[in-house]
């Protein structure tokens, strides 16, 4: 990789998908794909020999594949590392291992030409595949087929963050690992020919806090390295030799863009209170107990989402009540006076954890994952309840299951927790008997009988990720039709009001923490379908209050009444932003 001086020449635009916000200029420095490896014969006395290279280059490929997770886990989060755990089955797929060992005692070449040429066309069948899981996993083989390649060739591996000075990368893909190997203070940001807006690499993009634009078709063939290059986050868009107008605009908006975060820090003890004074709790997302600092930093009240998945990261054994029951109470203790809000395991569908070897699943989204797994497990289920109950001594915890689909799945549940709050009585252990219990409303079959569910429960959480997905049929990971993930589609407006107003009728909370609840454009929408929480990731707080206290409720409630009837997603969107560029356009 060579930088240079930029070449003149005139200004051009690509547009693609802006995935992680940040506006970054600089120069190119294209990352090229990994050479093929070379192919030579091998006589049948050589085959055993070329056997055990290959399980040497498998052990050190886990070896690194767990490193780098582990890496990941304890830098930016949980839920990020464990986009490596289909990696490692990928390692261990005795289908593709079998195959090549086939091919390998059949044509006689050098065990890393088989390897590469069996993966490629393993993952090209995968690609094909309407099942987007399984389409998923191809990007998974290519990206261990090129570390088993080299561990077999003895070649280092493009180190993504061994060039030091400032540049923006470009690529045609760039995969989680890559991404994770990026050294945040050279890159400036990164853009790719393909990926969206939901993908792997656009999540550690974000959480690595890189600007990103993605799916730019050819562009990588395009540019050369130490061409000059300017990067929009923001509005994905890409421009190569910007002119000086183009500088100029940039630079005033970054200019604001400082401007309004240096406002922003500064409500931190305010409160995300309307113009009017209809109070809206304000919470954060948390997926490891040492984030609750963030928490605290941003001016969130408490936590409303504490993913609990990060247990059963990396770990050969399940973890015990008493390693649970001191992370969940020593984040109680650092929010305390305000609450937060523990989910039960949400296990399965894209989150394969080690610890409980789960098999894999034709469709894993529709699968026994969360509260069924809990109810398939209650040893599992049992000791992390049992751990919350004794947290809840705090007296600011709170609880709720993910993933209820219906009355009877939620009285399943609460006959567990029951039976553990009998067990801690009977043992003497303290915990508060009137700790508030909710439900996650997160499939459309919950959201249609909410009037049933509210009986039953303190309050309710939509978590509009998996709504969204659920109730439109998208898989937001399939490039194809990730365009048809839309929060403003009329029936997710519906589901929401539905759920609101169950919950309003039984005389319980509902709040939302899915992306939903982090988007100011669409914060009117939420505050007028009457919703009382909104927890979103720390990062995005300060700006969701922000636009809390630029609203009022006539406006909110004016805007629900004039897009409920509305048949397109697109123009319910306009008019969220219409609003929010009137009162609030520095945050746009």
């Amino acid at each position: 990789m060579t930088g240079g001086e930029p070449r003149p020449g005139a200004e051009k635009r690509f547009h693609g998908i802006g995935v992680s916000p940040g506006i970054a200029r600089g120069v190119v420095v294209h990352r090229t794909e990994d050479e093929l490896p070379p192919v030579r014969e091998v006589s049948e006395a050589d085959i055993p020999e070329e056997i055990a290279r290959l399980e040497d280059a498998l052990l050190a490929t886990r070896g690194q594949i767990l490193s780098l997770q582990e890496r990941i886990a304890g830098s930016i989060g949980a839920k990020d590392a464990s986009i490596f755990d289909a990696h490692l089955l990928v390692v261990e797929d005795r289908t593709l291992l079998d195959e090549v060992l086939r091919t390998l005692q059949r044509d006689r070449l050098n065990v890393e030409h088989i390897f590469s040429r069996v993966a490629n066309r393993y993952a090209a069948t995968l690609e094909q595949i309407d099942d987007p899981y399984l389409r998923e996993r191809a990007t998974d083989i290519h990206d261990v087929a090129r570390r088993v390649i080299r561990n077999l060739t003895g070649k280092e591996a493009r180190d993504l963050g061994a060039w030091k000075t400032e540049h923006l990368l470009v690529a045609h893909n760039l995969t989680p690992s890559d991404t994770a190997q990026l050294n945040r203070s050279s890159v400036l940001g990164f853009a790719t020919d393909v990926g969206s807006k939901t993908s792997h690499t656009a999540i550690m993009a974000r959480s690595l806090n890189i600007p990103a634009v993605v799916g730019l078709h050819s562009f990588s063939e395009q540019v050369d390295n130490g061409d000059d290059i300017l990067l929009d986050g923001y509005n994905g868009v890409v421009i190569l030799n910007p002119n000086e107008q183009t500088l100029w605009e940039y630079g005033e908006l970054e200019i604001k863009k400082t401007e309004v975060e240096e406002q922003l820090h500064k409500l931190r003890e305010t409160q995300s209170t309307t113009a009017d004074g209809r109070h809206v709790i304000l919470s954060a997302n948390i997926e490891l107990p040492d984030e609750v600092e963030q928490v605290n930093e941003c001016g969130a009240e408490g936590v409303g989402l504490f993913r609990t998945e990060f247990f059963y990261l990396n770990r050969t054994g399940l973890p015990t009540e008493e390693d649970q029951f001191q992370a969940y109470r020593d984040v109680a203790q650092a929010v305390a006076p305000h609450s937060v809000i523990i989910r039960t395991l949400d296990l399965g569908g894209d989150k394969l954890m080690t610890a409980l070897n789960l098999p894999e699943e034709e469709n894993p989204f529709l699968g026994c994952r969360a509260i069924r797994f809990c109810l398939e497990r209650p040893d599992v289920f049992k000791t992390q309840i049992r751990a919350i109950l004794r947290a809840s001594a705090c007296g600011n915890v709170r609880m709720m299951y993910p993933m209820i689909s219906g009355v009877e799945e939620l009285r399943r549940a609460n006959a567990v927790l029951e039976e553990c709050r009998r067990e801690l009585v009977a043992e003497g252990q303290p915990f508060n008997a009137e700790m508030e219990v909710g439900a996650m409303i997160e499939i459309p079959s919950a959201a249609v009988c909410a009037d049933l569910l509210a009986r039953e429960v303190d309050f309710f959480s939509i978590g509009t990720n998996d709504l969204i997905q659920y109730t439109i049929a998208v898989d937001r990971l399939n490039e194809k039709i990730s365009h048809l993930y839309e929060p403003t589609h009329p029936a997710i407006l519906r589901l929401i009001r539905t759920v609101v107003d169950a919950g309003h009728a039984e005389g319980i909370w509902v709040g939302v923490c899915g992306e939903m609840a982090g988007d100011v454009v669409l914060a009117p929408l939420l505050l007028g379908l009457g919703v009382d929480e909104l927890s979103a990731g720390a990062a995005v707080v300060p700006r969701v209050k922000r636009a809390v206290q630029s609203l009022d409720m006539k406006s909110c409630l004016e805007l629900v009444e004039s897009v409920i009837r509305e048949e397109s997603p697109a123009k319910i969107q306009a008019r969220c932003e219409e609003l929010a560029r009137r009162l609030y356009p520095d945050l746009l």
